[in-house]
């Protein structure tokens, strides 16, 4: 069978009507793995021998009449997720020999509904990139074109979806870091409600903005998959006590005459024509086929979203990688005295962009410029957060592109931080306001990479932008095509 092109929920029913075993399924999928990834390096480390067992496990629970979820189910994880007993190195240097000895409340909750780990993914180290380039091991190429970067900082992840090693896998979004990789390498990546996964257990980029979320091929996968990620975590203070609901249920509501917001501040200077043309011809199926209104509006503080994330974030990361010392874990330099300890660890550890970001965040946070920088830099999230709040009074969704750009050549901006972070523009407010965005594709560019949108929704609003992703992507069934490998 060609598993690499199932869906995940075609691989579970599989499962459930017994047509299928999970050890032929892991096995198909880490002999695909074993074939092609040296080609896209999208693994980390693939962990054969726990998948393996993993799958028997499962196979012999389905047989005594076990019902779990996800049963059998094979799944990758972005490698600043913790794994007990399973290296997390958060793609640096400084925790290339890292085990943790617990998991992550996202991995306890897909192991307890049965899912298979078929290994870690690659990433920006420590997240920190839009291009899987600024890995301390190696980039990830995108399985479209090999010249071509994925995007970050999950980009292993969604490279390895879009290869078909699995048909979902998690990663994590600071500031677009799940919708702009699903964008470049044409799949769907989801960031929830900050507060409606837990983030117990994923290595601390920026508190106040990291969101976990599933990457998959198709919006009832990324349903199915946030089903067993989302509730509440007495780990997570910052996790919201809010009920699931059904979100498999909800693909099917009638969002016949809901309001859909485009900004016009995300349609001007920057955005590639072939992009905008595809976002338009996406429009015309939300209002044609699926009878929804459209308007104009507007997120007035929209110029300001890039700068202020990039206080805010950097300065989130200079105190959560302060305790990357040489003292507690991970990799430890000696030297003559601690100081020089600290220095040559934090030195050969972190690679430049952390480094860079580091230095960007001590700064803002430093005395005589934490007002001038970090607080007003809060300030103006505010201004982003009240934006949203009000167009919501409007209309029901905010739709627009993902990325400026298609996919973009590996090198290309890698020495250009500018304009590397002027990739997540339109994904960055997201995060700031803490709200939902879900990417999916939408159409494929002259050269045949692919093309996301973003649908944005209030607080909370999972069920609706899910529903609204769904049934636009049943129209186009564009899940159905797959890079040639």
């Amino acid at each position: 069978m060609t598993w690499h092109k199932f869906p995940l929920s075609t691989q579970l029913e599989l499962l459930e009507k017994g047509e299928t075993d999970s050890l032929s399924l892991t096995k198909a999928l880490l002999e695909r793995i074993k074939e092609k990834d040296p080609q896209i390096k999208a693994f980390i480390k693939v962990t054969e021998e726990e998948a393996l067992k993993a799958a028997e496990e499962a196979d012999r629970s389905r047989k005594e009449g076990e019902k779990r979820p996800l049963l059998g189910l094979p799944l990758a994880i972005k490698d600043n997720i913790c794994t007990r007993g399973i290296p997390t190195t958060c793609a640096s240097r400084i925790l290339a020999n890292f085990v943790p000895p617990f998991d992550a409340t996202v991995i306890t909750k897909l192991k307890a509904a049965g899912a298979v780990i078929l290994g870690k993914t690659n990433l920006d180290e420590f997240a920190m990139g839009s291009s899987t380039e600024n890995s301390a091991f190696f980039p990830t190429k995108n399985p479209w074109d090999f010249s071509r970067v994925p995007g970050g900082s999950s980009g292993g992840s969604a490279a390895a979806v879009a290869a078909g090693f699995c048909a979902g896998a998690l990663g994590s979004d600071t500031g677009g870091s799940i919708r702009q990789p699903a964008s470049f390498c044409g799949v769907v990546g989801l960031k929830p409600t900050y507060g409606r996964v837990s983030r117990y257990g994923l290595v601390a980029f920026a508190s106040s903005l990291d969101q976990i979320g599933p990457i998959t091929r198709t919006v009832k996968d990324a349903a199915l998959l946030l089903q067993y990620l989302a509730g509440p975590d007495p780990k997570d203070s910052t996790s919201a006590p809010k009920e699931v609901p059904d979100y498999l249920s909800a693909l099917k509501m009638d969002l016949r005459g809901k309001k859909i917001g485009l900004p016009k501040e995300y349609f001007g200077e920057g955005l590639e024509e072939e992009v905008r043309l595809k976002i338009e011809e996406a429009l015309k199926v939300f209002k044609e086929e699926l009878g929804l209104e459209i308007r104009e509006i507007s997120l007035p503080h929209t110029p300001y979203a890039v700068a202020t994330y990039y206080i805010i974030a950097p300065a989130e990361a200079s105190s959560n990688l302060a305790r990357y010392d040489g003292v507690k874990y991970g990799l430890r330099v000696e030297a003559q005295d601690l100081i020089a300890m600290y220095k040559k660890t934090r030195s050969q550890g972190f690679g430049p962009e952390v480094k860079r970001r580091i230095m960007i965040g001590t700064y803002a946070l430093s005395a005589g410029y934490y007002d001038a920088y970090y607080k007003k830099a809060s300030q103006v999230r505010t201004l982003i957060v009240r934006d949203f709040m009000e167009a919501f009074k409007e209309v029901d969704f905010i739709v627009g592109p993902v990325a400026p750009s298609p996919a973009f050549k590996i090198g290309e901006r890698v020495d250009d931080p500018l304009k590397m972070y002027l990739s997540d523009i339109y994904t960055i407010s997201v995060n700031l306001a803490g709200i939902v965005g879900l990417s999916l594709p939408c159409g494929f560019s002259g050269q045949g990479l692919p093309i996301g949108i973003q649908i944005m929704g209030p607080h909370f609003s999972e069920p609706e932008v899910l529903a609204l992703g769904h049934q636009f992507e049943e129209i186009l069934k564009l899940y159905e095509r797959y890079p040639e490998i």
